[in-house]
């Protein structure tokens, strides 16, 4: 194996291959490659890195929200990798490094999308319907919580670049967990605000978010925004739903585990989030992160409360499939760890089409036209981004 120090001001982007390749980054850490040399089962990944690439590799991928036995993560070789502030490091299987990987150019932003070129599935009005339909099932007591989604579809007229658009959403949110990864019809490619599980050893962390609200250019209006999020009894009680699932599924697989017994406001560029941060020490064997995600996914966040029957009640309701959207992307190395976050703000790139969903969480107390809004919310700072892709 050879390995090359690539020096702290690099940037992971660079070495991203469009289409098949992998990408994967916060605040500077993260995984990047170009196509994979070998595809394989998430549970299988931590073995077959071990006999390949036994420092330095990585599988990494998108996984569908919903549970599918054909789902692969992909090997790439080379692959680059920055674990801690400093130098990224690529590694590569054959005998001799390949040439220099070029820089990321962010571009100009194109013109606004137009009406025309917007398909919304459901419509506004039908997604008010299914939301008004699963607040009657709530109130009825089949379930506690179901997050409903819905999608639009962008026909922009030229090519889109995932790398250009990764690159914008980077800049946009750099505490975000940026990614592009490569999708059966074309690239998923976002930012997302929410950790669904790392491992490093035995250090285990989550930070489950749910419960949102607008933000604003005002600084006191934003200030009182937040603050309203904060005592929102709606929203509190939607954040604690997720919070006793995450502390249900770690407490039995750590020593210790600790979280934030009351939620902290997170900011994002346009949205208020409830935020919970959990940190362990995962007792021993301790599980791969690939092997956390199963436990952990889908949590309340994406799906509801209790979970097979918010999932029903979803596949009832929403008039699509979800494919990525609100699975688990990121990766694992051959020691088992990684980072995995949820797949929010994001959209599959298929050529000159991209498909955005974005959803919302109903509890007792949501209202129909609230979750419309929010949703449009979410489109309209995501819509913004992909001019530049």
């Amino acid at each position: 194996m050879n390995a090359e120090r690539l020096g702290s001001a690099f940037d992971l982007l660079a070495a991203y291959g469009p289409g098949a390749g992998v990408y994967f980054e916060r605040a500077g850490l993260g995984v990047a490659g170009g196509p994979p040399i070998e595809r394989v089962a998430p549970g299988d990944a931590q073995g077959r890195l071990r006999e390949l690439w036994p420092s330095g590799g990585v599988a990494a991928g998108a996984l569908p929200c919903w549970d599918d036995p054909n789902a692969l993560l992909s090997i790439p070789d080379p692959a680059v990798t920055r674990r801690v502030a400093g130098p990224a490091l690529r590694t590569a299987l054959q005998d001799t490094l390949p040439e220099p990987i070029r820089p990321v150019a962010g571009g100009s932003p194109s013109s606004p999308f137009t009406a025309p070129q917007r398909h919304d599935l459901p419509s506004a009005d039908a997604y008010a319907r299914a939301v008004g339909a699963a607040i009657g099932r709530i109130d009825a007591g089949d379930v506690r919580k179901v997050v409903l989604a819905r999608t639009v579809e962008i026909e922009a007229g030229r090519e889109l670049d995932p790398r250009r658009l990764a690159h914008r959403l980077r800049a946009v949110d750099p505490a975000a967990y940026a990614f592009a990864m490569p999708t059966e019809r074309g690239v998923l490619v976002g930012a997302s605000p929410e950790l669904l599980v790392s491992r490093s050893g035995t250090t285990v962390r989550s930070n489950p978010l749910a419960g949102s609200a607008a933000r604003s250019g005002d600084p006191d209006e934003d200030r009182a925004l937040g603050e309203a999020l904060a005592a929102s009894a709606k929203d509190r009680e939607e954040h604690a739903i997720v919070v006793d699932a995450i502390a249900t599924a770690l407490r039995p697989l750590c020593r210790d585990l600790r979280w934030d017994r009351e939620p902290v406001l997170l900011a994002t560029p346009n949205v208020w989030h409830l935020s919970t941060r959990f940190e362990g020490e995962l007792r021993e064997p301790a599980p791969t992160v690939v092997d956390l995600v199963a436990i952990l996914h889908p949590t309340p966040a994406i799906a509801g409360a209790p979970t097979r029957e918010a999932v029903a009640l979803i596949r009832e309701l929403e008039p699509f499939e979800r494919g990525a959207y609100a699975g688990p992307v990121g990766w694992i190395d051959a020691d088992g760890d990684g980072v995995w976050a949820i797949a929010l703000r994001c959209a599959e790139l298929v050529g000159a089409r991209a498909i955005l969903a974005a959803g919302a969480g109903i509890v007792a107390g949501s209202r129909p036209e609230g979750e419309v809004e929010e949703t449009e919310r979410k489109f309209r700072a995501f819509l913004d981004a992909l001019r530049w892709g």
